[in-house]
């Protein structure tokens, strides 16, 4: 037996609702049910309308009663037609228990934004991208994101399903091993930035691992949208060739940030903008659970996507995201800038990463890879090596490259590293590439591109460049495909790090 309860279709307005403790959130009536249904389950629907102007989450409570085994939510919400140029309805939605919804407090327990219209959390299983535990009594709240408004507004419903009965237990979550055997001290491959069926992808873990194996990875980390649950999904997957991190892409309205090789069952918050003053607050939650604060793909066209927090609280920046595209090419330009800055003012400089941002076929995962010196395949050491920026970017596992400088007594220095030579002792700088048919390298300082040359049509060569410190303050190297667009650089195939030159 189904009991039911419809709520007024009404549009909302500001008087009446309750400002919430995440930042610009409101708070709607609460939906209650009865204590003891005689049912097997009881269902709640709720109708509004949003304004445009909403604010970024609004809060719908839900007073949930003792003996509940499972919590259901559907939504819909229509797609108003719009004129060009101006912004439909997206809404998102996810959920938090009765511990509250305080920034960072311990009530979260599932988002799904836009990729999915129903869900469930029960103790011993949840929908993808929810945390499977007990449903506890209390006021729980869904959390809706009005992503874009149409200027009509937003019509929405919500309903609520409560399934009672006994509410079983809830598994111990298994998580991935922090180190697998690897190759001792060696160049390792990974994919740090991708996605499953726990946020908007369409991929398994299961699959995504085996096309890591494909693509000749290494260690890859799971990155979902908003939510830790797929930290828990990939028991059986890892193996001695295959070192499996966790991660979550933070994905705020002013920006995405990898939260990258944080402790398992970390979750990190993204209900802030900029303006709110609270990033470097959970910057610093990232890198006390062990974890690395990486802005994903800066400058994506995408709605929110665009970086707005600044870089002071980054411990590396995605300057490749996906295939090369011009807005790679914006945040390649963006980040060149900021390395001479650093070497003008002595701060420290944020290296480098790629990632291929995968979501589904055709999407290809290891396009690109960040290629990584470390000690040893273990977290601790994959994440020092890109912390030290000890590490290159590739469009394939074809492509290997051996980049440094060595000057007078047998100084040498490698990709990350500094050369410690007079401001005019005579360096040479040397590249070596593999794999790479078609391909020029392009040798950058902080003047700009110094030095060109084509590779062999083999595609496998070596370039050599000689140079001072009061010359250039850092090398670093570009192999790019031929360009597509005259006037305009090719596509990237490979980037190194810089060797900073000088003491």
């Amino acid at each position: 037996m189904t009991g039911s309860h419809t709520a007024h279709d009404r549009p909302i307005a500001r008087r009446g609702l309750l400002v919430g403790t995440a930042a610009t959130a409101l708070t709607l009536g609460t939906v209650s049910f009865a204590d003891a249904s005689p049912s097997a389950e009881e269902a709640r629907t709720v109708r509004g309308t949003l304004p445009t102007g909403s604010p970024d989450f609004v809060h719908l409570p839900v007073e949930v009663p003792h003996g509940v085994r499972e919590i259901a939510v559907s939504y819909a919400y229509e797609r108003t037609p719009v004129p060009a140029g101006t912004q439909g309805n997206a809404l998102d939605i996810g959920i938090f228990d009765e511990r509250g919804t305080a920034l960072g407090g311990a009530g979260f327990r599932g988002w799904s934004g836009g990729a999915r219209t129903t869900f469930f959390i029960r103790a011993d299983a949840a929908t993808p991208g929810y945390i499977a535990g007990p449903v506890r009594a209390g006021t729980w709240h869904i959390a809706l994101g009005p992503y874009t408004v149409a200027p009509e507004g937003l019509p929405y419903e919500v309903t609520i399903t409560l399934r009672f009965g006994p509410s079983g237990s809830t598994p111990k979550p298994v998580y991935p091993p922090e180190r697998a055997k690897g190759r001792g001290r060696a160049w390792y491959r990974g994919d740090c930035h991708l996605h499953s069926v726990h946020s908007d992808g369409r991929r398994t873990p299961a699959e995504i691992a085996a096309a890591a194996r494909t693509a000749g990875l290494d260690f890859i980390n799971s990155s979902e949208h908003n939510t830790h649950s797929a930290h828990s999904a990939w028991d059986g997957l890892w193996g001695e060739d295959l070192l499996i991190l966790t991660g979550e892409e933070v994905t705020t309205r002013n920006g995405h940030v990898l939260a990258l090789a944080t402790d398992p069952g970390t979750f990190v918050d993204w209900r802030y903008r900029a303006r709110d003053n609270r990033f470097g607050h959970f910057a610093k939650a990232v890198r006390r659970a062990g974890g690395l604060v990486v802005p994903a793909h800066p400058h994506a066209t995408c709605i929110g996507c665009h970086w707005k927090f600044g870089f002071g609280e980054a411990d590396a920046v995605e300057v490749w995201n996906g295939p090369y595209t011009p807005d790679d090419e914006i945040s390649l330009a963006e980040w060149d800038n900021a390395l001479v800055a650093s070497v003008r003012s002595g701060r420290p400089w944020v290296p480098a990463m790629g990632n291929s941002d995968a979501h589904r076929e055709p999407d290809r995962v290891g396009l690109p890879q960040t290629v990584v010196l470390a000690d040893e395949l273990s977290r601790e050491a994959i994440t020092d090596g890109i912390r030290a920026g000890r590490s290159y970017i590739a469009e394939s596992s074809d492509i290997t490259l051996a980049f440094g400088a060595s000057g007078g007594r047998g100084l040498h220095a490698g990709i990350g590293d500094r050369l410690p030579a007079e401001a005019d002792a005579p360096v040479t700088v040397r590249l070596e590439v593999g794999g790479a048919p078609g391909c020029t390298a392009h040798l950058v300082t902080d003047q700009g591109t110094l030095f060109t040359a084509p590779l062999p049509a083999s595609g496998t060569g070596t370039v050599e460049w000689r140079t001072t410190p009061q010359y250039a303050a850092y090398v670093r190297a570009e192999v790019r495909h031929p360009a597509q667009v005259p006037g305009l650089p090719g596509p990237l195939a490979a980037l190194t790090n810089p060797v900073f030159l000088g003491r």
